[in-house]
């Protein structure tokens, strides 16, 4: 389940962090956090990947619009559809941030990208990021002309993104619709626990276990938030007729149990399930500057196609 080391790559990820010498997240002013990240994210977005086009735009949500970027490949269409959901712990993160892997993700698998900048906690708890997400998933079943969409649909999204993902798949079949062909979730938010193994063998390796309650206390309202199915899948009675999945996880990941356990259910449930488990690997790494975020991209590109029963 867990390597016996860290890969050196990822290693180094963790060791510059750690020079820093910062205390967890949840101790900073949140606003001084994404106002760094923004300076950040401009300095480390000057080289990306090139992809055919990207448009930046906003679609009608429950709350007002919802800011998108679309990323169309090189190639002519028409393409399959992938609504990606950034990560941040549902209190950072946005189409910026995740500029990188939706630049690779538009060139491994050749769909058209849409970037959903949901609204963030704790200003907008739940279930606002998931009512966005739904909200995005359906105008992009809605309107395939405008995004020279050949009609098939996916779901994506990393650590928290990953949880709206998965919500959003269980939305869909619930409300008999959109049909959503795929989901890829990438080491997604999902059963946490923090009496699991992994939270206790992993904390303070990228994330610390405070952060990850803080992030819950920020998103969530009451207990009864925290265990709605929409929140968090793991709680649904039955995930059976929900999307194809693939799920990543990474042996040093305090999320990783969860991940795990998750995969686990959907199988159970008689859902199709590839789980590619990187027992070296970090939380966060598909968006780290390592050779595994790209690698793992070309993995999830082939389940998607082998799904999508297209090349």
């Amino acid at each position: 389940m867990r390597a016996e080391e860290i890969h050196p790559q990822a290693r180094a990820v963790v060791d510059r962090q750690r020079r820093l010498g910062l205390p967890p997240i949840s101790r900073y002013d949140r606003r001084l956090i994404r106002a760094l990240e923004r300076v950040g994210t401009w300095l480390g977005n000057r080289e990306q990947p090139a992809v055919g086009a990207t448009t930046d735009g906003a679609i009608p949500g429950p709350e007002g619009e919802v800011p998108v970027r679309v990323y169309q490949p090189d190639e002519p269409g028409p393409y399959p559809t992938l609504v990606y959901f950034h990560g941040g712990g549902f209190v950072f993160g946005s189409i910026a941030t995740h500029d990188t892997l939706c630049r690779r993700l538009t060139r491994e698998t050749g769909a058209v990208v849409v970037s959903v900048e949901y609204r963030l906690a704790p200003e907008h708890p739940f279930p606002a990021a998931v009512e966005d997400a739904f909200a995005a998933t359906q105008w992009a079943a809605e309107h395939p002309d405008r995004l020279d969409s050949d009609g098939s649909l996916v779901v994506a999204g990393d650590s928290a993104g990953g949880a709206l993902a998965a919500g959003t798949a269980l939305l869909a079949r619930d409300r008999g619709g959109p049909e959503i062909d795929s989901q890829i979730l990438f080491y997604p938010g999902v059963g946490f626990r923090e009496e699991q193994h992994s939270v206790t063998q992993n904390d303070g390796i990228v994330l610390a276990s405070e952060d990850l309650v803080w992030f819950q206390e920020c998103y969530y309202e009451s207990d009864l938030d925290s265990h709605n199915p929409y929140a968090d899948p793991t709680h649904a009675r039955d995930l059976g007729g929900v999307a194809p999945a693939t799920v990543v996880t990474a042996g040093f990941d305090p999320l990783r149990d969860g991940g795990i356990e998750y995969a686990e259910r959907l199988e159970a449930d008689g859902v199709a399930v590839t789980h590619r488990h990187e027992d070296d690997m970090i939380h966060g790494f598909a968006t780290a500057d390592i050779d595994r975020a790209k690698t793992i991209v070309q993995d999830v590109a082939a389940d998607m196609h082998d799904t999508l029963g297209t090349e």
